[in-house]
């Protein structure tokens, strides 16, 4: 050993050419020192907001949603940055993440989203990648903030504490419920279900016959002539009708439903002191007795005190949306409801709550999902029609 460290003493203090090595190592010693501190300062240069929206790509697109957001400004006066969300904080993965940035570059020379229409056309695909990462890594970046062991449950509003607890239980990633916490959803989430698709097609070829039950499979406009000119109110999905007169491309439908007797009587009800909209009228159309007809005494819902009244009216609407039979509908809106509302938590039984809370429930389960408007009227009724009110044995 003692000769093995005299032979690593003269051979750094051999001469070389110019220098002796110990010389260059020492040089060498003190020029690390100096490019890792010159690397670690570039390298945190790259990591400030102020660099992140130095391109207008960032400044004049993401920049400006964040600062609608709780993320910008809150009660609490704690701002989260860019870098804050987008770059990871460990330095290993902080490094693989800047190696990844160099295709930002690339787009940057190159114009890829150098537009608003350009930013917006790639924005899913951005988006995508983003989760992607968050997924991977647990949402560790939202995490180093939001932690579910200091999370207090007491404090918590009910609503939340319903949904956070599961998540907490399960050590879920934040970014599979919160996909648009900080920016815009991408608006092609909203994309046409192909099921709802074939539903539609199935109407659109189906020959209702005069007299005949059926209900429709999405939101129609309704009009007051069969020309479809003077239009009269909107019929929401999976509303019953009947079918009485049929004109060319129109029909005649019979809508029996419940009004309110307060306020204007815009809104139809599908059912007794259930607020399961089935018409929204025209304020003139509303008011028109011989077209609103009343087809028995009011009767008080005792849970609100106020009266409801059983009416009917017949409008024309354009051919192509009605099914014959109801439960083709809540198939799909069966479905849909426990694929989409199950990515997040576990999804509450049909039954758990009843018509009336559903669309309260319901508001604040869709905005996670990515359901078309249409999916989402006829996911809602599907709920409604099959609450506790309607569920025997529920609670």
């Amino acid at each position: 050993m003692k000769k093995l460290i005299c032979k690593l003493w003269n051979t750094l203090r051999r001469p070389a050419v110019h220098l002796s090595l110990g010389a260059v190592t020492l040089v060498s010693f003190v020029a690390g020192i100096i490019f890792w501190g010159g690397f670690n300062t570039a390298l945190e240069a790259t990591n400030t907001e102020e660099f992140c929206i130095s391109c207008h790509e960032m400044q004049n697109n993401v920049y400006q949603e964040l600062q609608g957001t709780v993320h910008w400004s809150n009660r609490s006066g704690v701002r989260a940055t860019c870098p804050d969300c987008h770059v990871p904080h460990d330095w290993t993965d902080k490094i693989a993440r800047k190696m990844q940035a160099s295709k930002e570059v690339w787009g940057k020379v190159f114009g890829t989203i150098d537009t608003r229409e350009k930013f917006l056309e790639k924005r899913l695909e951005l988006a995508q990648h983003e989760w992607a990462r968050f997924s991977a890594n647990g949402s560790l970046e939202c995490r180093n903030c939001h932690d579910y062991n200091s999370m207090n449950w007491d404090v918590m509003s009910d609503k939340a504490k319903r949904f956070m607890k599961p998540a907490a239980e399960r050590d879920q990633s934040c970014i599979d419920c919160h996909k648009g916490i900080a920016h815009q959803l991408p608006e092609q989430m909203t994309f046409k279900d192909p099921a709802l698709d074939q539903l539609e097609q199935r109407a659109q070829g189906l020959s209702p016959d005069k007299g005949g039950h059926y209900y429709t499979v999405k939101a129609i406009t309704l009009y007051l002539d069969k020309e479809l000119t003077q239009p009269a109110g909107e019929l929401e999905a999976a509303s019953p009708v009947q079918l009485q007169e049929e004109s060319g491309d129109s029909v005649k439908l019979l809508v029996p439903a419940w009004r309110k007797t307060r306020g204007f009587g815009r809104v139809l009800y599908e059912d007794f002191g259930m607020n399961i909209t089935s018409l929204v009228l025209d304020k003139e159309v509303a008011q028109n007795n011989e077209l609103v007809k009343v087809q028995a005494e009011a009767k008080v819902d005792e849970l609100t005190g106020l009266p409801w009244e059983p009416v009917e009216i017949a409008l024309w609407a354009e051919k192509g949306a009605l099914l014959p039979e109801a439960e083709d509908l809540w198939g799909y809106a069966r479905d849909t409801y426990r694929t989409a509302c199950s990515v997040c938590h576990s999804q509450p039984a049909e039954a758990h709550f009843d018509a009336n809370t559903w669309p309260g429930m319901f508001a604040g389960m869709v905005g996670f999902t990515n359901m078309d408007a249409d999916t989402q009227a006829l996911v809602l009724k599907y709920l409604q029609k099959h609450s506790s009110d309607y569920a025997d044995g529920a609670h």
